[in-house]
This record gives C-alpha cells, structure tokens and sequence, in this order.
C-alpha cells in the first residue's frame, strides 16, 4: 500500500477533519484511500468498500483533487473496488437479487416498487435539506407526489421540467464538498449522526433517486411520441438500506442490524403487495402517504 501518513499523524478521524478543516481534498481522499486498504488487508469488505469508494467519490468530482492526487493511488483504489465487486457481500448481492424479483414484474409494478422506496427517503431528505448546499434533498416530497399524479394523469410541463430540473441538481450534488465534506451532518436520537456522505452507499442513494426520476420521465415522454419507453430502473427500491451508514458507525454483520432487518422486510413486503391482485391506485397513495410520514430508522 502507499504509506502517505505516519503514525505520527494522529487518529484517522482525526486526520479526516484537519483535511476538512484546511479544505485539503486530495488529503482527505489520500486518508480515506489508506482506511479502505487497511480494513482490505484486515479482511473486512464492507469497511474496505465504504473507504475506498468515499475516496473514489471525491477524487472523480473535482479534476484539480484528481491531478493532485496522481494516478498510481486511483488506479490501485479502483482495482480494490473491483475487487471487491466480486465478493458476496449485502452492498452486492442485494441489487442482483432485486433485478432478480423484478423481471417477473411488469414496468409500472417495477416503478411503483421504486416508488414506495423512494417515499421512505422523504422524512430524511426533510432534514438533510436544513444542511448547506443539501436544500435538494428537502424536494423529495413534492417528487413521489408529481410521480404517483403522473400514473394516472399528465403532468403540465412546468412540472415536468421541475423533475428535470431536480434530476440535475442531484446529480451535480455528488461533486460537491457539500455532499463528500466532513460536517455535513444531522443528529440521530441516541445514535450516531448521519452524514450526508452516508448517501454514497449502494451506487450513491442521490443518484439512484436520478436514476429513477430521470429514467420516468423518459417513459412518459417516450409514451407521449409512441414510442417504447425504456426499462425501468430498479436501484433505488434499496436505497432507503443506508448501510454505508451502519457500516460508519461500526456494524460488523449488516444483516443482524436492527434497521437493516426492518428495511429489508419493507423491501420484500413491498414486493408482495405489488403483486397482490387487490392492488389498485387508492392503495399505493395510502402506502405513499404512510412511507412519506415515516422516518427510516438509522
């Protein structure tokens, strides 16, 4: 591995908030960088995984952090998180095993399925958006509506260029120190804090809302013309799981943790109400209404 900090240089963490402090990004991804090759080393994916792609993370947004910090240590990063990719671990498995469940779903279950995950984020996005730079997230709301009206009627076109509108300011969100900064974060009764980094699990839980939001609106202009629109995306109905979150806050089994369980049997509970041949419109609003009120629990 490189050696690009002693043991002279203080705690991990506390080397994570002097980068922060001194806005030394290329720093803070060298720190990160080192935390995912020590838990790689220790044998530990999931730790090696949220380090290693928190470091991949920054060093993509910004082509100034990507020159400083040179190509030998992202070359090495993205291999370990090749690596990593092949072992069986929630972070993979979970996602195949969903495309999985979905191929025996029709678009519109597939979506709705989307839907109501998307919905769970809504009471944390509330409180992320009191963060600086994160006023986004606090959108969340007004786009599961806009979505579930667009099932049963057109949206004006003022609405539609909103979503668009949304779908960019998500995806920018990730360049930004805003999302990847230390600080940026909201307290947990009881807990750990949340950062708003914890979103980068799972692909990145802001682009996973993109990626379905954006993925809608190309069905319902494809729609529009006659055409056939294209598939539906299905990364988002995992992503209300945070476990970067868990992962952070020092779970060693995700699936013995408390709020994992509970989401993953929303997930399969999800599943089993979409293909219940008493579904109808009025019953997803009132699950939409439910999940919008309700706070995941991290």
């Amino acid at each position: 591995m490189f050696h690009l900090f002693g043991k002279k240089g203080g705690s991990s963490e506390e080397q994570l908030a002097e980068c922060c402090r001194k806005r030394d990004w290329a720093g803070l991804v060298k720190v990160y960088y080192r935390m995912g090759v020590e838990a790689m080393e220790a044998g530990n994916p999931y730790q090696a995984q949220l380090w290693l792609s928190r470091a991949d993370t920054i060093y993509s947004a910004d082509d100034s952090i990507y020159k400083k910090v040179g190509e030998k240590l992202m070359d090495d990063c993205s291999d370990r998180i090749g690596q990593l990719e092949d072992i069986s671990t929630l972070y993979n498995d979970l996602p195949a095993q969903i495309e999985g469940m979905a191929a025996n779903l029709n678009d519109v279950k597939i979506r709705i399925w989307g839907l109501l995950s998307l919905a769970r984020l809504v009471k944390l996005g509330e409180r992320l958006a009191s963060l600086p730079g994160c006023e986004v997230f606090g959108k969340l709301g007004w786009a599961v509506d806009m979505v579930l009206k667009s099932f049963q009627e057109p949206l004006s076109e003022e609405t539609f260029r909103g979503l668009q509108d949304l779908c960019g300011e998500l995806y920018e969100l990730g360049d930004s120190p805003a999302f990847w900064g230390e600080g940026n974060e909201i307290a947990v009764p009881g807990q750990a804090p949340f950062q708003v980094f914890d979103f980068n699990g799972m692909m990145g839980v802001h682009l996973e809302i993109d990626a379905y939001l954006d993925s809608h609106l190309k069905m319902m202009s494809a729609l529009g013309q006659g055409e056939e629109p294209g598939a539906p995306q299905t990364g988002i109905i995992v992503g209300a799981l945070l476990p970067d979150y868990y992962v952070r806050t020092g779970a060693d089994i995700l699936t013995d943790v408390p709020g994992i369980k509970a989401e993953l049997d929303r997930i399969w509970g999800d599943y089993e109400f979409i293909v219940g041949a008493d579904i109808s419109w009025e019953l997803v609003s009132r699950k939409v209404a439910e999940y919008k009120e309700t706070e995941v629990p991290v």
